[in-house]
């Protein structure tokens, strides 16, 4: 089964939001073409409570200050996606009939969860992996937010659970710390066997 995950895609990760991704609300109408291209369709939630230790609020620290927490590095970030806020809402504009289930993630205040199949320290399962295997998805294809974090990480993971995955590039879009970020993220993935592909590869079947 074909099936379309569409990570983060979240009002606090658009240009208006709490933690704005550049050009993130312009990926929102090309998503919704492609949802009509497969036959099963998920998504990912960033869900944080409101202590979450990767807030740099919490530490006194400014957003994009680097520490270790707990034992491993860690970007501090804006507040965002506090669970029942209208930030972590799904986009404004995302069509959302078509979404078979979302996979809550980032839940655990003591750790970040870039992937939507586990935390950044690979000791939680959301269950997005066992349901996929459940429902016999063929092929993943990823679009979202932010290509070089949560799209990044739920790609890598998505190989590692041994899945047939391909990112659409052009439906997404990257925060972009370091100018270079995104292009070395589809790097990182062309290298671990994430296929590249463009919507147009799609949209024109």
């Amino acid at each position: 089964m074909k099936t379309l995950l569409m990570v983060d895609i979240q009002n606090d990760f658009l240009p208006t939001g709490a933690l704005p991704v550049p050009e993130g609300d312009q990926i929102i109408p090309l998503v919704n073409q492609l949802q009509k291209k497969f036959e099963l369709i998920v998504a990912t939630q960033d869900w944080h409570p409101k202590n979450h230790e990767s807030f740099a609020v919490f530490h006194g620290r400014e957003p994009g200050e680097i520490i270790t927490l707990h034992g491993i590095e860690q970007v501090l970030w804006p507040v965002h996606c506090v669970q029942k806020s209208f930030g972590a809402q799904l986009a404004v504009g995302l069509e959302t009939n078509s979404i078979e289930r979302v996979f809550q993630k980032g839940i655990n205040p003591e750790v970040d969860s870039y992937s939507g199949f586990f935390d950044n320290e690979h000791q939680n399962d959301t269950g997005l992996a066992s349901y996929l295997v459940e429902k016999g998805v063929s092929e993943l294809f990823i679009v979202g937010l932010a290509l070089d974090y949560c799209v990044k990480f739920t790609a890598l993971d998505a190989r590692q659970c041994g899945l047939n995955t391909s990112l659409i590039v052009d439906g997404t879009r990257g925060v972009n710390i370091d100018a270079s970020d995104s292009v070395k993220a589809v790097k990182e993935m062309s290298e671990a066997g994430v296929n590249i592909v463009q919507s147009l590869d799609l949209l024109t079947v």
